[in-house]
C-alpha cells in the first residue's frame, strides 16, 4: 500500500520544508534553502501520484489500534476486561498515522490533510486524502504569514470607540493557525425579468393656485447577471459569517492543485458536500442579480419606484474545489473566548469584540444630551 502520509524534506540536508507566502517558495528551517512547488513535485511526485491512485487507502483507525493493543500477544495474566476498546461516535471520524519523521502517532479526523506533529514539530500531509474526487482542482496560496496577522489584529483595535479600555493590551492569543479552508466555487447565470410601477411629480402655480402633476411610467428591467466562482465554504468547523465576512479573494492568483502548498499550515478536506453548499450559492447568486437589476430602476430619477413581479431563473454551471488561505486566530480575555479569521492573502480580518457598558453610556449621553437640548429649545420658541 502507497505511503499515506509524508512530509516534504529539505534535498539539501533532509530538514523540514514549509511553504513561504512571502515568497511562493519552500524553505527548509534548518539550512534556509528554498525550493519552488515544480522542484518538489518532482522529487516527490511518484509518491504524491500513488497515494493518489490509492482507491481504497485505508487508515488504521483507533479502534484498530485498540483491538491490536487487547488482542494477540497481549502479556497473559493481565486483565484487559477494564479496557474499553469502543471510542464510540466520535472514533468513526478519527484516523490514527505514524508521523514519518519521529514515528509517533498521530490522532486526527477523518478531514484532515495537513497538519503539524506535537512531538517533532514536523508538517506532515495525508496525501490518501487527495484521492479520486477529494482531491481539490485549485489552492490559493498563503501570501500573509503569523506576523502580518497579529499584526492585523493589533490594528483591528484602533478607531473603535467601545471597546473596553484594557482588552487591547489584555487580550491575550492563545491560539493562531494557518488554515486551508475547503470551499465550493460555483459558476452559473441568472435571468432577470422586473416590472416596477413608478410617477414623477411636477408642480407649477397658476394664479393663486398650485398645481401638481403627476405622470405615471410601468419600467421593465431584464438582464443577464453571470457569476463567476461564487465562494462557499465546505467546513462545519468554521463559522460561515467570518467566512462570508472576509472575502473577496483574488481569483488571479488561483493555481492548480499541489500539495507543495500545504507543508507548515493546517488543511482539511470537505465535510459540507457540493449539493448542501450550493443552496447557500443559488441564494447569493438570485439576491445579488435581482439587486443589481432592481437597481436601475431604483436609480432612475423618479420620485416613487416600487417592484410590481419578478421572473428570476437561475442557470447553474460549472462547480471547482479549491482550498483558501485563512489565519484563525483565537484570544482570551477574563474568560472569555474571542475568535478572529483573516484572509491569508488580502488580509482583511474579521471578528466579534466586547462592548464596554462605560463607554457605551458615555457616548449615547455625548449625543443625547446636545439633542435633547435643540429640542427643548426648538418647543420654547415655537409652542
Amino acid at each position: 500500500m502507497p505511503a499515506q502520509i509524508t512530509n516534504f524534506q529539505c534535498p539539501a540536508c533532509t530538514g523540514p520544508l514549509h511553504f513561504d507566502g512571502s515568497t511562493g517558495k519552500l524553505r527548509c528551517d534548518y539550512c534556509g534553502s528554498t525550493f519552488t512547488v515544480q522542484e518538489i513535485e518532482a522529487l516527490y511526485g511518484e509518491k504524491i501520484e500513488s497515494a493518489q491512485q490509492a482507491a481504497a487507502a485505508q487508515a488504521v483507525t483507533p479502534e484498530a489500534q485498540n483491538e491490536q493493543a487487547g488482542g494477540e500477544g497481549a502479556p497473559e495474566g493481565w486483565d484487559w476486561n477494564a479496557v474499553s476498546d469502543d471510542w464510540g461516535a466520535a472514533g468513526v471520524n478519527m484516523r490514527a498515522y505514524s508521523c514519518p519523521s519521529c514515528g509517533a502517532e498521530l490522532i486526527c479526523d477523518a478531514t484532515t490533510v495537513a497538519t503539524q506533529c506535537p512531538y517533532c514539530g514536523n508538517p506532515t500531509v495525508v496525501l490518501s486524502q487527495f484521492d479520486g474526487n477529494l482531491k481539490p482542482d485549485y489552492i490559493l496560496p498563503f501570501k500573509l504569514d503569523k506576523e502580518a496577522a497579529i499584526a492585523a489584529l493589533k490594528d483591528f483595535y484602533k478607531d473603535k470607540k467601545l471597546l473596553p479600555r484594557q482588552f487591547a493590551s489584555n487580550n491575550q492569543i492563545e491560539k493562531i493557525q494557518g488554515v486551508y479552508v475547503p470551499f465550493w466555487l460555483f459558476n452559473g447565470t441568472v435571468e432577470v425579468d422586473m416590472d416596477f410601477s413608478a410617477s414623477r411629480s411636477m408642480t407649477h402655480r397658476e394664479g393663486d393656485r398650485i398645481i401638481t402633476e403627476t405622470d405615471h411610467f410601468r419600467l421593465r428591467r431584464a438582464g443577464d447577471v453571470d457569476f463567476e466562482r461564487i465562494p462557499v465554504d465546505g467546513s462545519r468547523r468554521m463559522p460561515d459569517a467570518h467566512m462570508d465576512a472576509i472575502e473577496p479573494f483574488d481569483y488571479r492568483e488561483l493555481k492548480p492543485f499541489s500539495p507543495g502548498y500545504l507543508p507548515g499550515f493546517l488543511a482539511n478536506k470537505y465535510d459540507v458536500d457540493k449539493e448542501e453548499c450550493a443552496r447557500r450559492a443559488d441564494e447569493r447568486a438570485v439576491n445579488t442579480a435581482e439587486q443589481t437589476v432592481a437597481a436601475t430602476a431604483y436609480g432612475s430619477g423618479y420620485a416613487t419606484c416600487a417592484m410590481m413581479g419578478k421572473n428570476v431563473r437561475l442557470r447553474r454551471g460549472a462547480v471547482n474545489y479549491a482550498l483558501m488561505p485563512v489565519w484563525m486566530l483565537s484570544t482570551r480575555w477574563k474568560d472569555q473566548s474571542f475568535l478572529f479569521a483573516m484572509n491569508g492573502q488580502t488580509g482583511k480580518l474579521i471578528g466579534d469584540l466586547p462592548v464596554s457598558k462605560e463607554r457605551y453610556w458615555s457616548w449615547f449621553a455625548r449625543i443625547a444630551i446636545p439633542v435633547a437640548g435643540a429640542l427643548a429649545a426648538l418647543l420654547y420658541f415655537f409652542v
